[in-house]
């Protein structure tokens, strides 16, 4: 078993998938929360089990991102984050073949 040495750093953080919207299936949205000297939100967007694409946001940015979020929850649903990943995702996947 291991065991953490003193005064190691250790990495803190959450994490949470999200499954898709039925027109993404075989995707998945990776969210990773991470605490400490660095603190900052990525997010991942998988296919097929790869992580195609990821993005970090600083503090500031996750704050905002929760507000757009919390204020359009019931608001008409335009492009929306998953979309915009996902969108972001097919790009990057295209660029690589």
């Amino acid at each position: 078993m291991l065991k953490p040495r003193c005064a190691a750093p250790v990495r803190r953080k959450l994490v949470e998938f999200f499954r898709p919207h039925p027109n993404s299936l075989g995707r998945a949205l990776r969210v990773s929360r991470y605490y400490g000297d660095d603190p900052h939100v990525r997010f991942s967007v998988w296919d097929d089990g790869v992580a195609r694409a990821a993005v970090s946001l600083d503090e500031a940015e996750t704050r905002r991102l929760t507000s757009f979020l919390g204020r359009t929850a019931d608001g008409p649903r335009e492009l929306g984050l998953a979309t915009r990943l996902r969108d972001v995702a097919q790009r990057v996947s295209a660029t690589r073949r």
